[in-house]
């Protein structure tokens, strides 16, 4: 099977270095693109947008060159000093201009992030695994056509996977699909999740615990006549989850109560109840 995926990997890193340098070449948004880019801040602006050019023209140049025959490993070679290059450049950008967009597969203005680091290692490991095929990627997918095309699937969803500039292709379809499956704004119990969720933020409870969390709602649920709504928080010095408890059938927000639970152990760190109504009978107010 190695053998198979190592033929295979000329296929796959001309694939990628033919749809970067589309971008670079061919794209309306090119000059942008290449604006927002890391090459900015290492060449200047003036040189900037041609050295986004000629790293265009090189990529598409090998690309082609990985997918026509005959299979060299110098093409290999070249193709692995290039993904280092990527790597380099992409660790320099995220040092030295973290704000700075990738231009790496698409014109978006999508900032380097590990994804991105992780992407430029696949194609490093892509590159030397190609310099030890012994055949062209035509010949090993003719021998073993199924499975050939098994690792052609798997490899390019993981480069897609770690390409956020391809998010909005697949990822934000799913993430729609999912919420329309789900719908995450509504609970069990028929009550709008984000009623629980003001409900929630007009109370004393959270209030009191505010500055430790860390993320919007990240888990809900109902059990019983009671809705829990959990939010990552941190806690002396540990990760915790704040997990609210909102009774249903009272809206009012002094029932809310909190509780502030380790995430490693699942131990309650902190325990807050909702400040009790001042007794007597309560006055409603009437606007005149």
């Amino acid at each position: 099977m190695i053998e198979v995926l190592a033929a295979l990997q000329p296929l796959v890193l001309g694939a990628v270095l033919i749809w970067s340098a589309r971008v670079k070449l061919f794209s309306r948004r090119a000059a942008a693109a290449a604006n927002r880019s890391a090459l900015v801040r290492l060449l200047g602006q003036d040189r900037a947008l041609p050295a986004y050019r000629v790293l265009g023209g090189v990529e598409l140049t090998l690309g082609a060159l990985l997918l026509a025959p005959p299979a060299l490993r110098l093409e290999a070679i070249a193709a692995t000093g290039l993904a280092v290059g990527f790597l380099a450049y992409l660790t320099y950008a995220r040092r030295v201009a973290p704000t700075s967009s990738c231009g790496c597969l698409s014109a978006q203005p999508i900032p380097v992030s590990g994804r991105s680091l992780a992407r430029a290692g696949l194609l490093v490991a892509a590159g030397v695994l190609a310099g030890l095929a012994a055949g062209g990627w035509w010949t090993a997918l003719a021998a073993r056509p199924l499975a050939g095309a098994a690792v052609l699937l798997a490899e390019l969803a993981l480069v897609v996977a770690l390409s956020p500039e391809l998010d909005a292709a697949w990822l934000l379809p799913l993430r729609r699909l999912r919420a329309w499956l789900t719908r995450p704004l509504r609970g069990g119990s028929g009550v709008p999740l984000l009623a629980a969720v003001q409900q929630i933020q007009l109370s004393d409870a959270y209030r009191r615990v505010a500055p430790l969390l860390r993320s919007d709602v990240r888990e809900h649920w109902d059990d019983g006549d009671g809705r829990f709504v959990g939010h990552a928080a941190h806690y002396q010095g540990r990760p915790v989850t704040a997990v609210f408890a909102v009774p249903l059938a009272d809206p009012e927000p002094d029932a809310v109560r909190v509780a502030v639970v380790d995430d490693a152990t699942g131990e309650t760190l902190l325990s807050l109840a909702g400040t009790p109504r001042p007794a007597g009978p309560r006055l409603t107010v009437v606007p005149a």
